[in-house]
């Protein structure tokens, strides 16, 4: 087995709130020791064959992914698709679904903060998020970064020095969370249909940050979704507190899931996530996810 550590979920610029580019990340990844990473961008697969490229010659090894934004029994949760190959199709149309329908509830929450007398446009957001779909926490940090926005009381709180590296997630919480004044309803792919296309793309799937405060799946969950197609489940993140990892990683071990590294690392709308932050991982990890490729 290859030493070094193994990180499954980074984000690279070519997703709406990542920083770095693939090739920036490997040397991130090499300086750090790792063997093996994973760029996994949201509802995208930009990032190859320029991750891949950015890979030959540096001893890290590139793990083709994305991370799927979808819904299962009425509630978010995030799926990885590691070793998916990015030029089929249905990956493809599965990207074209995913963005039509985030498009619509990115303008949605855009329009509703404009009617709560926020000063944000949406061709302004489309710009910072080079084009691509904003997520939530995107819109809330294209709105804290505007010169205008320090002049708005409402906005103070978010603004302050010691809530400014979490402030677009608290926004999110304040704004865009169900109940909240600019609520939009999820228009995600069903989690179910993804598991099911999985195998045609593929890819290996593995739940995301499972204890993440709008997914927090249950035993319950996981036996339903390992009966579907589940391969792995992202234990060690920077998402859980340590007892939410060790009830992921018996929920694992007891349904026959892979357990998984991922720092979700982005650069600065993460700051709290520094580069290397999870170290929990090892390449049997990666063996273990490729025996189970293409498993329906």
């Amino acid at each position: 087995m290859r030493n070094g550590f193994v990180d499954l979920h980074i984000h690279s610029n070519k997703s709406s709130d990542g920083d770095f580019s693939p090739l920036h990340i490997v040397r991130l990844a090499k300086d750090n020791g790792f063997t093996a990473i994973s760029i996994a961008d949201h509802d995208t697969a930009a990032a190859y064959p320029e991750a891949l490229e950015a890979g030959n010659g540096s001893g890290v090894e590139v793990i083709p992914s994305m991370e799927v934004t979808t819904l299962f029994n009425g509630r978010e949760f995030h799926l990885l698709l590691p070793f998916l190959n990015w030029e089929k199709e249905v990956v493809r149309r599965i990207m074209t679904r995913v963005s039509e329908g985030r498009l619509e509830e990115a303008q949605e929450r855009v329009d509703k903060l404009r009617k709560l007398g926020f000063d944000l446009t949406w061709p302004e957001v489309i710009r910072a998020s080079k084009g691509l779909p904003p997520l939530g926490v995107t819109i809330a940090q294209i709105l804290l970064d505007k010169p205008e926005s320090k002049n708005n009381p409402a906005l103070a709180e978010y603004l302050e020095a010691a809530n400014r590296p979490l402030a677009p997630y608290l926004f999110y919480r304040d704004y865009f969370m169900e109940e909240k004044p600019a609520f939009v309803p999820k228009r995600h792919i069903p989690l179910l249909e993804v598991l099911d296309l999985a195998p045609e793309a593929e890819a290996v799937p593995v739940l995301a940050h499972p204890g993440a405060y709008f997914e927090n799946a249950t035993k319950e969950d996981l036996v339903q979704l390992k009966e579907r197609g589940l391969a792995g489940l992202e234990v060690f993140t920077s998402y859980h507190k340590p007892e939410q990892t060790r009830f992921y990683a018996e929920a694992a071990k007891e349904l026959d899931l892979v357990p998984t590294p991922g720092s979700d690392f982005h650069g600065r709308i993460k700051p709290h996530v520094t580069f290397g932050l999870i170290r929990d991982g090892h390449y049997g990890m990666v063996e273990e996810l490729q025996k189970r490729r293409g498993r329906s």
